[in-house]
């Protein structure tokens, strides 16, 4: 059985077969008077989230629905691992009921690559750690090609900390493997040092990086994640890095803002750009769900799908 653990494994055929998919998912709801698909009736999916989660958790339930599947959502803080149960005990349990899909979100990098090694079923990565998030990056390119057209050739300027974000990672990936130019924009100490070998542009200033801008990505800073202090002020790293009003209007015409939730309005971006007609951070939520619906067909009902989907490689480290 195959698994989606990172997008440093998925090749571009692969990524494109994702993206495709989800386009004929989108298509084919809308076009129903129930939105829903009979694809994986009969089938068991486990929602299995050791993080807080409102946006990935709920859209890879809605997901899992849509297809018809029956959904199992596995709160860690009101289960057995609250009293101590391992992470292969939990396996076993999901494996001993019939689980054929588990989304696993866990704050220790690999733990979904761990469960493969307990599980028949197919393991999705809703986020590990700082490692990866690979369906949000799928459904970031699946934006930027409903938005511009296409995501080669573009440029993505990805802003914030860098550093925390497993976001940032697997888009840094993603990206770059469908043809786009890839700008990473924070200041020195929320960039990861192994950065400078990943392929993308480096800059700490952002404002010279918005006038050949096609899509510009705020990342939320990681607060919960910070144990030292990274920046003098949150309102020095507003003045330095944040999305004003004024920056937005640097950006090319048909510039595009994105983000992946949740935000801190006012600091990293401010409120009047995530409401403006640039902003696609609520279609990214819808489009998570035509993402996530065309990850689950395409491993529980392709036995064709390449084995890249596997995502067995490494993300970018830290």
């Amino acid at each position: 059985m195959k698994h989606l653990l990172t997008c440093q494994a998925l090749s571009r055929d692969d990524a494109e077969l994702i993206l495709d998919s989800a386009q004929q998912m989108a298509e084919a709801v809308r076009g129903r008077e129930v939105p829903k698909l009979p694809t994986l009736r009969g089938r068991t999916v486990v929602n299995l989230f050791f993080e807080d989660s409102t946006r990935t958790r709920t859209s890879f339930e809605t997901a899992a629905k849509r297809l018809s599947a029956d959904v199992v959502n596995f709160a860690a803080k009101s289960s057995s691992l609250s009293k101590g149960e391992s992470l292969r005990d939990t396996a076993l349990t999901l494996q001993a009921m019939g689980a054929d899909a588990v989304v696993v979100r866990h704050g220790a990098s690999g733990a979904p690559q761990q469960l493969t090694r307990w599980l028949d079923g197919a393991v999705l990565n809703a986020g590990d750690g700082t490692h990866a998030h690979p369906t949000q990056a799928l459904l970031d390119a699946f934006t930027i090609r409903q938005r511009l057209g296409e995501v080669e050739g573009k440029t993505v300027t990805i802003v914030g900390d860098i550093l925390h974000s497993r976001v940032a990672r697997s888009n840094v990936w993603l990206l770059s493997t469908l043809g786009a130019r890839v700008r990473l924009v924070a200041p020195p100490t929320l960039l990861p040092v192994a950065a400078q070998k990943w392929p993308v542009d480096i800059s700490y200033d952002l404002d010279s990086a918005l006038s050949d801008t096609d899509a510009i990505m705020m990342l939320r800073v990681q607060h919960e994640r910070m144990r030292d202090s990274f920046f003098p002020s949150v309102r020095e790293y507003a003045r330095m890095y944040g999305l004003t009003a004024a920056r937005e209007a640097r950006l090319p015409g048909h510039a595009i803002v994105m983000h992946p939730g949740p935000m801190n309005r006012g600091m990293e971006i401010a409120s009047s750009v995530a409401d403006s007609p640039r902003s696609t951070i609520t279609e990214q939520v819808t489009n998570g769900v035509w993402v996530r619906m065309a990850v689950l067909y395409l491993l529980l009902t392709s036995d064709s799908t390449s084995n890249t989907l596997h995502g067995t490689g490494t993300e970018a480290r830290s």
